[in-house]
């Protein structure tokens, strides 16, 4: 990719403001997105004791000092994550893993969302942690590509059936775990993810460290010592993508995020500086250096204001085109017997990420925008069932996606598309989207996020329950009981 496209593919400004500042650009392309072009390098000056600042900062940090649109903010990221965990707790990689695991887990502490299972806290964490992330269907913080829920809620909410923890103090929590995944991931990226890093794994394990070690307590020198053993355990390859193995990174981070807190919990020291040492994290695993993302502004801007949601189960790369796609079909009605052919004017992103035209399965309908448009048009919709083997094989779909064609426009940014579509009848009918549904300057609604949940939720928890459940993740700050909310996500 030439540097052009790769600068025009990711536009962000950094945030500076408790509110979210504009963020254009797409986060992920069929998975993550490439990187965008290199930042400046390491800042000296601001390498001084970023571990003991961060420390000290999640140690001291008060629900009451969350701003209203942050915690609104936690509490739509939570709801968007049980969502997708319970969405993908029926997929073979989770048979899989629970095959793999159960002879093995020890005492069973605490729930595997969507299942009647439970495991110890470590494994219910990892598992879980995969869960949310099979789909390709949960958070993105655009700035960084991070995923960042998986790896700190998978962990938290393990550990609060075995910790009782508050529902404001586990909301409290979950802010901080992702506000320390974000801005150590924005000390290095996008140098470290460029060479090959999944980072969503390998800076979710400090979330994951920050939001046990906040729930258990723990002082600002276990703390320190909770972030170093945490930065003793980068996991995550981009290599891993197109497997289950992609999954199993912010699982495994949610762990050793666990295994980290516990260990420092009972004094198990680590350097006091394993984030900015010569020898240390940043400088090991990455060439871009940044301390002053991680230390200035704590508790004044948030990257937890900046997370975003998907509303369909695929690279963002095609959300536009399905977005365009989806309007034209609700606004005059559409079958797909109406339409005789559609035509795409798209950035050459998106050709050279998802030019499949015939795909045979579901992983890689994720990666047609032929299909994604196709059944779109048909469905009104695409969700996880969109993708899916049947989805790719339906003959209607098939048909369909043969009419679709797509024509590069270097005009066209990436977060953009032009549809024509040609009827039967002759009439054309056109739709051109700047920002689509689901980008910082199209959220999605509550109500849109209720309805993917539902939808996920469907066919593994009966109406009743994915009600209690919607309902429990809305109140989570009024819950005395954070664990409640994993209580209601078992199956009847």
């Amino acid at each position: 990719m030439n540097e052009s496209t790769r600068r025009q593919f990711l536009k962000v400004s950094a945030a500076t403001a408790v509110a979210a500042p504009a963020v254009l650009g797409l986060a992920q392309a069929a998975g993550d997105t490439p990187p965008a072009p290199a930042a400046p390098a390491t800042n000296p000056a601001a390498a001084h004791e970023v571990t003991h600042t961060l420390a000290r900062y999640i140690v001291n940090a008060r629900y009451e000092e969350l701003p209203e649109n942050v915690r609104k903010e936690g509490t739509r990221t939570l709801l968007n994550w049980v969502g997708v965990a319970v969405g993908g707790s029926r997929h073979e990689t989770i048979a899989c893993a629970v095959s793999a695991l159960a002879p093995f887990s020890g005492p069973p502490q605490a729930t595997l969302l969507g299942r009647r299972e439970r495991f110890d806290i470590m494994n219910a964490a990892f598992i879980n942690g995969v869960s949310s992330h099979i789909f390709d269907y949960d958070d993105t913080h655009l700035k960084t590509i991070i995923h960042p829920a998986g790896p700190v809620v998978s962990a938290i909410l393990a550990l609060a059936e075995y910790h009782p923890v508050s529902g404001q103090d586990f909301l409290n929590a979950l802010v901080l775990g992702i506000e320390t995944s974000c801005r150590i991931g924005n000390a290095v990226y996008p140098n470290h993810y460029d060479v090959g890093w999944h980072i969503t794994g390998t800076a979710g394990v400090f979330g994951a460290a920050a939001a046990t070690g906040k729930i258990l307590g723990l002082n600002e020198q276990q703390m320190v010592w909770a972030l170093g053993l945490a930065a003793s355990q980068p996991v995550g390859l981009r290599e891993s993508f197109g497997s289950m193995n992609k999954s199993f990174n912010p699982g495994r981070a949610a762990s050793n995020g666990i295994f980290a807190t516990l260990l420092a919990s009972k004094n198990f020291t680590s350097s006091d500086g394993m984030i900015e040492a010569k020898r240390g994290w940043a400088n090991t695993i990455s060439t871009k250096q940044d301390y002053r993302e991680i230390t200035e502004g704590l508790g004044q801007r948030y990257e937890m204001a900046l997370n975003t949601y998907k509303p369909f189960a695929c690279g963002i790369v095609i959300h536009p085109a399905i977005d365009a796609a989806i309007r034209l079909r609700n606004q005059y009605h559409l079958t797909a017997g109406d339409i005789a052919s559609v035509q795409l004017r798209v950035n050459p992103l998106v050709i050279e990420l998802t030019g499949k035209k015939t795909p045979q399965e579901g992983l890689q309908g994720k990666f047609s925008v032929y299909h994604a448009v196709a059944v779109a048009l048909i469905d009104g919709a695409a969700g996880e069932k969109q993708f899916s083997d049947r989805a790719v094989r339906d003959p209607k779909v098939m048909a369909l996606r043969d009419r679709v064609s797509a024509a590069v426009d270097p005009t066209i940014l990436p977060e953009q598309v032009y549809m024509t579509i040609t009827l039967k009848d002759g009439r054309k009918l056109h739709q051109f989207i700047a920002h689509a549904i689901g980008s910082l300057e199209v959220p999605m609604t509550d109500q849109q996020l209720e309805t993917k949940f539902t939808d996920l939720a469907e066919g593994i928890l009966s109406a009743a329950q994915t009600r209690q459940l919607l309902t429990d993740c809305w109140q989570v700050a009024q819950l005395s009981d954070a664990s409640l909310i994993a209580q209601a996500a078992v199956p009847q």
